[in-house]
């Protein structure tokens, strides 16, 4: 009795031993499938930074290389030289084409000053010719009226020396007979003779007078001659007066030279512009730099773990959640980091989507037993990473911790 009692409860102990198994592996594969959907995993995920390639704007050989392959540069600090001579030359010879703008713009402003005088001038000759018009004017006026009055004295003088000798004329035969004295006829006579001597004054005043008449209409004329000569020469300084206006527009044109030499020769010098690491140098001191790339630099700043996670796992990630990330060269260490983006988008399987192109679609007829869900990139940015730990290309683990 005492053993099949004990069998008894050796078959029962089992019984619940193997039901207590079974609840725990079910708990257990609860959990897990719990904690895969609310905190997705990946190891299929890489290391990623930004970076850029370094390249000069000015072309020339190298003098100075100051860093080698793998290296880590700070910002700012120098990574190489380009012989900067012909660059200096160019910046003296615009700073000179500089300097001789400005001399010709001060020697045009000198004449075109000395041109404005010229038209004062002028301008002041064409005031006194006026002047000069109105004073022949006036003489000329004053001579007519002088030889006027000249014209009315020998008239006067005429009529006087024709009375007296008329008179004269009267009294002569009259003297033969005594009608009248001597002394009558004597100062008649005399009177005769002054009047025609008055008259021959008169007539030399007439010549007189018209003689200045004429000098007065040849000044008339040259003072008016003078006047158009004026008013011809104030019309020629003022076409002659020039403008700055071409010499002044160029100024920009040579301080734009200027700048532009300027910065092709700091250009010649080129810096970290962050904290960077170097790589892909393959180029020496002497070597000739072109306009383009001449190596790497990987922005050692922000470093990125890029994992690849299932479409279905897309609902459990959003940007500003934690995650842990770990580096297989590191893997004992874990790095946290925060989410940064969900893509949006990949690259459409051709097996199953068909190939883009103009017009609809060209799918393919396939048959797949297995559908596999699309994997979309998660960034998660690291946060204080050290940099000699971390490569581009790296294999990572990532795991999404929520918020």
């Amino acid at each position: 009795m005492d053993n099949e009692a004990n069998v008894t409860m050796e078959r029962q102990l089992s019984h619940w031993v193997s039901i207590g198994i079974v609840a725990a592996a079910a708990l257990m594969g609860l959990v897990v499938l719990y904690h895969v959907n609310h905190y997705p995993r990946t190891d299929d995920a890489e290391i990623f930074a930004n970076f850029i390639g370094i390249a000069p704007q000015v072309e020339g050989p190298i003098t100075h290389l100051h860093v080698r392959d793998n290296q880590f540069v700070q910002k700012g600090q120098l990574l190489y030289e380009i012989d900067e001579r012909p660059y200096q030359y160019k910046l003296e010879t615009a700073i000179s084409e500089q300097a001789a703008l400005e001399g010709q713009i001060v020697d045009e402003t000198r004449r075109i000053a000395a041109l404005v005088s010229a038209v004062s001038v002028s301008h002041a000759n064409i005031h006194s010719s006026e002047a000069n018009v109105a004073r022949s004017t006036a003489a000329v006026e004053q001579a007519r009226a002088d030889v006027a009055n000249a014209e009315q004295g020998v008239h006067r003088a005429k009529a006087e020396w024709t009375y007296a000798s008329n008179n004269l004329h009267r009294l002569e035969p009259l003297l033969t007979k005594q009608f009248v004295t001597v002394d009558q006829v004597d100062r008649a006579r005399t009177l005769e003779i002054a009047q025609s001597q008055a008259l021959k004054q008169a007539e030399s005043q007439l010549l007189l007078s018209e003689a200045a008449l004429r000098s007065a209409l040849a000044q008339s004329e040259g003072s008016r001659a003078d006047l158009d000569q004026s008013k011809a020469q104030h019309q020629q300084a003022q076409h002659a007066v020039t403008t700055l206006e071409p010499l002044v527009n160029q100024r920009g044109a040579k301080e734009a030279a200027v700048k532009d030499a300027h910065y092709n020769l700091n250009n010649c010098r080129v810096y970290a512009p962050f904290d960077a690491l170097v790589t892909n140098l393959n180029i020496s001191e002497g070597a000739y730099a072109h306009v383009g790339q001449v190596f790497t630099l990987i922005d050692a700043r922000t470093w990125w773990a890029v994992g690849n996670f299932r479409e279905g796992q897309l609902l459990h990630i959003s940007p500003g959640m934690r995650a842990d990330v770990y580096i297989l060269s590191k893997p004992n260490v874990r790095f946290s980091g925060v989410v940064d983006s969900v893509g949006f988008g990949v690259t459409p399987d051709p097996d199953v989507f068909g190939k883009l192109q103009p017009g609809l679609p060209d799918v393919q007829r396939t048959l797949n037993w297995v559908h596999l869900a699309s994997r979309f990139p998660v960034r998660v940015r690291v946060q204080n990473p050290p940099p000699e730990l971390f490569r581009i290309g790296a294999s990572a683990v990532v795991t999404i911790r929520g918020n």
